[in-house]
């Protein structure tokens, strides 16, 4: 008995020392511990729920769901600081959601810039849009930062928390039983194979998903690429606000993401892009786009264009259409996308998140999957308002903001700078849209259509012409052929009409 109990004395001194150890406070120190944690899955018991990927959606959905008592197991394929050129713009609408998570304090301590709007500019001359803002704290605003260090910030808050594991691996497959997901296969950075079980799998590993055709029907679109630069010692033309040109062939995007640092994104049409390698982006750049964009920030594109330091991601539109499956769930880019000129990506998937958590929470168990399932239909149903009408904004916007050599697009494209000129509640609406403050989507329809009115005004005014006749009917009927087809791949009756669908009122299955 003494023996045992030295023994014991000696483990429990062991384990104290390693303790207070693990407590130093970093983002890599509590990666490691939380990779440490046990998590008996194999069991099915240990863990509620297992999350793919943990980028801006999955490491929101750990630490809330996390923070309700649910034990969750995150498997992410790369826990290094991610480094991408987009989803570095948070819109006041997604900085609020991430305020109701509890995460506003993962934009601190980035170096993230306060954004109050956009400047517009065409042809020569320029406009400022200001989120309105007005009834809000003084704190809230858009964000932009360095997309990695905003996300690392977000799985260490994930990961400090006692009863999130999170771990680096690469999920090969979703293990299906009889129709249900029960878990994941995976590969850790080791190279050994491992499973995990859990009563429900969310996938959310991003734009490149592997595991999405297991759980929808992708339609992935690609419009454009973007190439992407860092501007440094330049100011903006108007401070603490993005820059939209509306240039040729499509729009030029600048933004801050540090105190030192501008984000230029060119837009260039299509999938194949001039080669970075033999010199052709750069003279493509500096021929073409550079004369484009305002004379401030001449300068500092033509050095960023010299110092060859280019990179190039194609950007993605994919509508939602999942297929209801026990056991599973699609999140995040891997669900849902659309381009990413007006920045609302994460503001949707935010927005999902606080939605998932709600029809979670009352929940006491996660083990009757079918009837899960079930309460998942109406999570597809009540997201549609707000996701649609972001996603149609951005697809209809990224069209409009493009040049064409078609008389009747160009002339939209400029009645709808000059109705975003004309200030009020011409401005102030749309942009209520953009920023996620306000995303309806009957007010949407209105003030794209009501674009397309003031297009034919501007053409028929003093005196019409048969020739401008004949252009203001293709304005109005190119609008329609803008908008309509990415709100009938939304989805007509989810996204104007929810409460008509029957699982709108569906209740979750409290046990």
């Amino acid at each position: 008995m003494v023996a045992l109990g030295a023994v014991i004395a000696t483990l429990l001194g062991f384990a104290l020392f390693y303790g207070l150890k693990g407590k130093k406070k970093s983002i890599d120190s509590s990666m490691k511990s939380s990779e440490n944690r046990t998590c008996k899955s194999d069991s099915g018991k240990s863990t509620d729920i297992i999350i793919v990927g943990a980028g801006v959606a999955g490491s929101a959905l750990a630490y809330t769901l996390g923070k309700d008592g649910r034990r969750v197991h995150v498997i992410e394929r790369d826990l290094r600081q991610p480094d991408r050129i987009v989803g570095e713009l948070l819109q006041p609408g997604g900085y609020l959601k991430l305020v109701e998570l509890g995460l506003e304090d993962c934009v601190s301590d980035i170096d993230a810039q306060n954004v109050y709007g956009y400047a517009l500019y065409k042809g020569g001359k320029s406009t400022k849009l200001s989120y309105p803002l007005g009834s809000f704290n003084s704190n809230v605003a858009g964000r932009s930062f360095h997309h990695g260090r905003f996300v690392q910030r977000m799985r260490e808050k994930a990961a400090s928390l006692p009863n999130v594991r999170m771990e680096q691996g690469t999920v090969t497959s979703l293990l299906e039983r009889n129709g249900t997901i029960k878990g994941v296969e995976y590969k850790t950075k080791t190279g050994e194979k491992h499973t995990a079980y859990a009563p429900l799998t969310v996938v959310c590993d991003g734009c490149c998903s592997n595991l999405r055709r297991n759980l929808c029907n992708p339609k992935v679109e690609i419009p454009s690429c973007f190439v992407g630069l860092a501007l440094e010692n330049c100011k903006l033309p108007f401070a603490n606000h993005g820059h939209v040109v509306l240039a040729e062939p499509s729009p030029i995007l600048f933004y801050p993401i540090s105190s030192t640092e501008i984000r230029c994104l060119v837009d260039i049409p299509g999938q194949k892009v001039p080669s970075v390698s033999n010199g052709e982006m750069a003279q493509y750049l500096k021929t073409v786009i550079a004369p484009q964009i305002p004379h401030e920030l001449q300068t500092a594109f033509i050095s960023a264009t010299e110092k060859g330091n280019m990179r190039t991601m194609p950007n993605r539109s994919m509508p939602a259409a999942p297929y209801p499956t026990p056991g599973a769930l699609l999140m995040g880019d891997a669900f849902n996308m659309r381009h990413p000129l007006t920045g609302g990506g994460m503001t949707v998937a935010l927005s999902d998140v606080i939605l998932l958590r709600d029809l979670l929470r009352p929940l006491r168990s996660l083990d009757n999957a079918y009837s899960l399932c079930k309460n998942f239909e109406s999570f597809y149903t009540l997201r549609k308002p707000v996701a649609s009408t972001i996603n149609t904004l951005a697809g209809a916007l990224y069209k409009v903001f493009s040049a064409s050599s078609d008389p009747a697009r160009e002339e939209m494209r400029q009645a709808c700078f000059d109705y975003l000129r004309l200030g009020g509640v011409f401005s102030s609406g749309p942009i209520s849209i953009l920023s996620g403050l306000n995303p309806r989507p009957l007010g949407l329809v209105l003030h794209f259509f009501a674009v397309a009115v003031y297009g034919v005004g501007r053409l028929l005014i003093p005196f019409p012409s048969p020739k401008r006749l004949w252009i203001g009917a293709r304005l109005i009927s190119d609008a329609s052929g803008i908008i309509f087809p990415i709100i009938k791949a939304e989805g007509i009756t989810q996204m104007f009409f929810p409460v008509a669908v029957p699982a709108y009122y569906r209740a979750p299955p409290v046990k």
